[in-house]
Order: structure tokens, then C-alpha cells, then sequence
């Protein structure tokens, strides 16, 4: 999933937990209701730990595939109802009762182990419906799980969920260009380089210019439309949840104007959320409307 550093923490059941990467959106935030964060958390360190034998270190693409192999046999065994191995224990001692709890499905589980295999193997994407396909299996089953946390299951939401957690996804990467772009990886895809004429082997060198802004004001776009199609969920999320989901979708859209305000060079300076983001973020949550209103932000 791409998720980045920074220093964050998060309160759940009285217990502080610290959290080394960046997030667009929150996890067992305070805004999410106190019968859920157990759950929530248990679902988050789960993909965090996974993500991390994926991601972190210098450790051979073989041996992470047989890690998250041997991490896949732990959640099949604690969905049995069997006990996990000892490597993860902590990970999985927590999400076996989860699951059993609320009836999680596992395809969500699989799915995102699939995206995390894949990040081993795969660096480059010919299109952007290959891309939506990798953020099919990344991002979209967080936000379905957390739906049937919520007992919401019809396909509509469904539908609005996936295409906020795809476009939050994409505006991670475009975020983190320069990072993944010095670990091997173009998540722009292919065929939008080569429309912009955007040379693959001068992206990796991480060499900005006209063409690479004009590339990524097309697709901080896509995002954002992405983002519309999926923000009417807001509305049928009740309470305190629909609250944090307003504020998830305002928080992508903030940076996407972030990136716009930068000229859509994210090479030079990787945008970020800042206290001063806090109050515009508020207002525009506030006043959404069921029509599409203030949800767009900056246009360029």
C-alpha cells in the first residue's frame, strides 16, 4: 500500500500506539466509534505488518515472498480458529477473535496480501486500468472491510468505497513519486508517460521538468474524480464515522491541492498535511452536499 514515514500515534482502548508511517487517512482515530477501534486496529496492523515484509529492508524478493507466504498460512490458520505461529503472534492473536467477532470475509485478507506480493515482482504499469487493478487488491479491501465494521454492504457503497480508497492510493503515489521512483518504482502509468513523453528511464533518474508536471496534473485529475464519484458515501455513513469519512475524503483532495499549489512538481518536496490544513479541511467537511458540493478543492 505505499504507506509513508513520518511520526503519528493513535489511542486505542487507552493504549498509545505508535505509528511509523504516513497515512491519508486515519486509523482508530478518535472520530471512530469506541466499539470498532479494537477491530480497526487489529485490521491496520495486519496490512502495516504485511506491508513491511513487502517494503522494509534489505531483505531478498525471495525471502519476503516466503515471509508473506508463511504470513498468509497465519491468517488461514486463525480464521480456522487455530492458533497462529510464533513470528507474528501479536499481529494475529489480535485479529483471530476480529474476525470471528464480525464475520469478516477473508477475501479482503487475501486481497491485499496479493498487492503486497506483487509489489515484490511487479515495478511498472502499462495502464491505468492495470494500476486500478493493483489498487483493487491494495486499498479497496481496507475500506470494504471497515463497511462491514459498519454493517453497510450494498452495492452502491460498495461501489463509492472502492473508488475513495483507489483514488487515496493514487494520490499516495503521486505523493511519494520520488520515493518509489528511487526504490524502482513507476506507478504512472505507461502509456499516460508516453503520452506526455515522459521517458521511464529519466523518471527513474528523478529528473523533473514540463512534461513530468503536465503528466502528473492529469493524473492528480483522475484522482480527484475518482475521489467524486466515491465522496456520496459520506451520506450514508451515520455518526461519528461518517464525520472521520468526510474528513478522509477532504484530507486526499487537500493534498491533491497541495500538489497543484507546487506547480505538480512533487519531486523537489513531498506535500504534506499540516496543522494549518486543520480548519479549511473542517469547513469543507462541513458543508458537503449529497449534490457534489465542496468537494472539488482547487482546480487547476
Amino acid at each position: 500500500m505505499q504507506q509513508r514515514a513520518t511520526r503519528e500515534a493513535f489511542r486505542v482502548d487507552n493504549a498509545r500506539v505508535s505509528v511509523d508511517h504516513y497515512e491519508n487517512f486515519p486509523v482508530a482515530s478518535l472520530l471512530c466509534p469506541p466499539r470498532l477501534r479494537p477491530a480497526v486496529a487489529a485490521i491496520y496492523w495486519f496490512a502495516r505488518t504485511a506491508d513491511d515484509l513487502a517494503d522494509e529492508g534489505d531483505v531478498p524478493a525471495a525471502q519476503r515472498l516466503a515471509d508473506l507466504a508463511a504470513y498468509r498460512a497465519d491468517l488461514l490458520a486463525v480464521a480456522a480458529g487455530n492458533p497462529p505461529g510464533p513470528r507474528w503472534q501479536g499481529v494475529f492473536t489480535r485479529l483471530g477473535p476480529v474476525i470471528a467477532e464480525w464475520s469478516l470475509p477473508l477475501r479482503p485478507f487475501t486481497d491485499l496480501l496479493s498487492a503486497f506480493e506483487q509489489d515484490v515482482t511487479k515495478h511498472r504499469y502499462r495502464d491505468r486500468a492495470e494500476l486500478l487493478d493493483y489498487c483493487r487488491r491494495s486499498a479497496d479491501p481496507v475500506g470494504r472491510l471497515l463497511l462491514h465494521l459498519y454493517r453497510v454492504d450494498d452495492a452502491d457503497a460498495l461501489r463509492q468505497s472502492d473508488a475513495i480508497c483507489s483514488a487515496l492510493q493514487l494520490i499516495n503515489f503521486w505523493q511519494d513519486l520520488r520515493i518509489d521512483l528511487q526504490r524502482g518504482r513507476i506507478y504512472l502509468p505507461l502509456d499516460d508517460c508516453e503520452r506526455h513523453r515522459v521517458d521511464a528511464d529519466a523518471l527513474l533518474a528523478c529528473r523533473p521538468g514540463p512534461a513530468l508536471n503536465g503528466l502528473l496534473a492529469d493524473e492528480v485529475d483522475w484522482a480527484r474524480g475518482l475521489m467524486a464519484q466515491g465522496a456520496p458515501l459520506v451520506h450514508r455513513i451515520g455518526g461519528r464515522a461518517g464525520w472521520e469519512l468526510r474528513l478522509v475524503v477532504q484530507g486526499g483532495l487537500r493534498i491533491l491541492d497541495h500538489i497543484a499549489a507546487r506547480g505538480f512538481d512533487t519531486l523537489a518536496q513531498r506535500p504534506r498535511l499540516g496543522a494549518r490544513d486543520a480548519l479549511p479541511m473542517l469547513w469543507r467537511a462541513l458543508r458537503m452536499r449529497s449534490d457534489g458540493g465542496v468537494l472539488a478543492g482547487a482546480a487547476r
